[in-house]
């Protein structure tokens, strides 16, 4: 199999951008969620919603897996 021809399991910017997100808002979320600070729990659960909206956009934008910005590399 080509290694180009497989895009991988969202191996793109706009995945990558979006579970960082998303891994930035759990962690702040469970630290929050620890030590009591119920706002902070929810402002963290907004941002999780946010991250899911910036990879959708950047992948609308072409960042995605397949989309005209986004080059694959092969895979070692």
């Amino acid at each position: 199999m080509d290694p180009l021809s497989d895009p991988g399991h969202g191996h793109s910017p706009a995945a990558w951008t979006c579970v960082t997100i998303m891994l930035i808002g759990f962690t702040i979320g469970t630290a929050a969620f620890f030590l009591d600070v119920q706002w902070l729990v929810w402002a963290s659960a907004g941002l999780v919603v946010v991250g899911g909206l910036v990879g959708w956009a950047m992948a609308k934008a072409g960042y995605g897996v397949g989309g005209d910005k986004f080059t694959a590399k092969a895979h070692n």
